[in-house]
């Protein structure tokens, strides 16, 4: 019985040891499954994190790849308005009111096509959201109303006696000019003001070659600056020089904007240009114009960020080469209006001299009889004969002697008002081209007022420049209306209020 207990307890104890060891074999080989599947695990789930991040970027760059191609296609810049359709709107809606969208397509292509596009022309130039800047125009427009009402009070007298008693005959010529050059420069306004783009370099040889054809033309008072075409009709061709010295720096400071500061993008146009365009202005001779020209290369040179230092230098340049031509004596022109500067009013001249300050002369004797209020309209008498040509440079001066000084300072104001609001529209330009363009044209004329202005008051030598809207000359106002059209254009997609 005891050695039967021994073997049963033999026998547990074997069978108890033997299952002890198979469960922790067991157990360890579950700890080594676990580790290997853990392990297996976190290498899936790394690799499906890399393929995650992977496909991401593979879609951002995707994305951006759609981005730049649509923004090549399509032109922000010109946000294009499209009427709808039934199918876009069906689209977009789904299946809703796509009855009444039929409808409503189908009654738009009834309409006559005629009365369509006579309402989208009406509404391109009147509205406010795409039509042209309306106290710009109208500025414009009272400025040739005064000009033209002016300047015929101004020459009936001389166009009587110089035109075999008819009095009207300036009046008429620049009458058909200034209506002609309205509608021109409604049109204009009409037209993209980005199509000069491309005919800078154009603009600006046409100019040089009508510059160098204007020498073999016939000279006029000893001078050669008209080209005449037939009996009727004759321009000069220096009007055209300062509009293209506008449109090649408005294109160059847009194109290098920030390289401008450099000689070669900033200073080298200027200097060719002016180089080329003084010497053939010197040859007419036309030295207002080269004053002007060389003012608006110098603005436009500022406003495009040449820097200070280059003015500067230029400066050094212009008065020693004025020193050159006044010692070797190729200034007798020039000369003959500069003895007589500042002596219109003094006693005791010789006869000589005289008659080089008479003009001058009388355009102070017509701004000092205007006084205050002026001696009434069409009531001057130094129109009778004693101004020469007073419809051409001394306008100004029969004005004020009509109107007097509260009628002149009216008139530089409203000219002022014009400049300003020019200068706000090409602020507000949609781009740096439309900018430096709309500033060029609008100061042309701040720069010929400015210099007409202290011609007639004998504060600068008499230089020949015309008072815009109010000198006669029809070319002169076909190209200032012109100009004035294009930046009627600009003020269409500029952000400022039109109304």
């Amino acid at each position: 019985m005891a050695e039967h207990s021994r073997r049963t307890s033999s026998r547990y104890t074997t069978t108890q040891g033997s299952d002890s060891g198979e469960r922790r074999t067991q157990q360890s080989r579950s700890v080594s499954e676990r580790k290997r599947s853990s392990g297996s695990a976190r290498t899936t789930r790394n690799a499906s994190q890399t393929r995650n991040y992977r496909s991401t970027a593979e879609r951002e760059r995707a994305r951006t790849t759609r981005r730049q191609k649509t923004e090549d296609y399509y032109d922000y810049d010109r946000p294009r308005i499209t009427e709808p359709t039934a199918e876009t709107t069906e689209r977009t809606l789904g299946n809703r009111q796509t009855t009444q969208v039929r409808a409503r397509v189908k009654e738009r292509q009834k309409e006559k096509p005629k009365k369509g596009r006579k309402r989208n022309f009406l509404r391109r130039i009147v509205s406010v959201r795409n039509g042209m800047d309306i106290p710009f125009f109208l500025l414009i427009v009272v400025l040739l109303i005064i000009g033209v009402t002016m300047m015929f009070s101004a020459s009936y007298a001389y166009s009587y006696y110089n035109n075999g008693g008819k009095s009207y005959h300036y009046l008429l010529r620049q009458a058909i000019f200034a209506v002609s050059g309205v509608v021109l420069m409604v049109l204009i306004s009409l037209i993209d003001y980005h199509e000069l783009y491309r005919f800078r370099t154009g603009v600006l040889l046409i100019a040089f070659v009508l510059l160098g054809v204007v020498l073999i033309m016939p000279a006029r008072n000893g001078v050669h600056r008209w080209i005449d075409v037939g009996d009727w009709f004759s321009f000069q061709a220096s009007e055209i020089m300062k509009f293209a010295v506008v449109l090649f720096y408005a294109r160059q400071g847009h194109d290098h904007f920030q390289e401008m500061g450099t000689f070669r993008h900033g200073v080298k146009p200027a200097v060719l240009i002016g180089l080329g365009a003084g010497v053939l202005l010197f040859m007419e001779p036309h030295y207002s114009c080269i004053v002007i020209i060389f003012t608006l290369l110098l603005l436009m040179m500022f406003v495009s960020g040449v820097r200070i230092r280059w003015f500067a230098f230029g400066g050094v340049l212009l008065a020693t080469g004025f020193l050159v031509l006044q010692v070797t004596g190729n200034l007798k022109y020039a000369q003959e209006r500069l003895d007589g500067w500042g002596l219109a009013l003094e006693e005791n001249l010789s006869s000589d001299m005289q008659w080089k300050v008479w003009q001058t002369m009388n355009s102070l004797y017509a701004i000092g009889s205007g006084g205050l209020t002026g001696l009434g309209l069409g009531q001057s008498r130094e129109k009778y004969l004693y101004l020469p040509e007073p419809q051409n440079d001394f306008v100004f001066a029969v004005v004020v002697e009509e109107l007097g000084f509260i009628g002149g300072v009216i008139i530089l104001l409203i000219f002022m008002g014009l400049i300003v609001r020019g200068i706000m529209i090409s602020l507000k330009a949609r781009d740096k081209f439309g900018m430096l363009l709309g500033i060029g044209l609008v100061s042309q004329i701040g720069i010929q007022v400015l210099i007409n202005i202290l011609v007639i008051t004998d504060t600068l030598p008499n230089t020949g420049i015309s008072l815009p809207f109010f000198s006669y000359g029809g070319t002169s106002l076909w190209m200032l209306l012109g100009e004035m059209g294009v930046v009627l254009s600009i003020s269409r997609s500029a952000s400022i209020e039109k109304n």
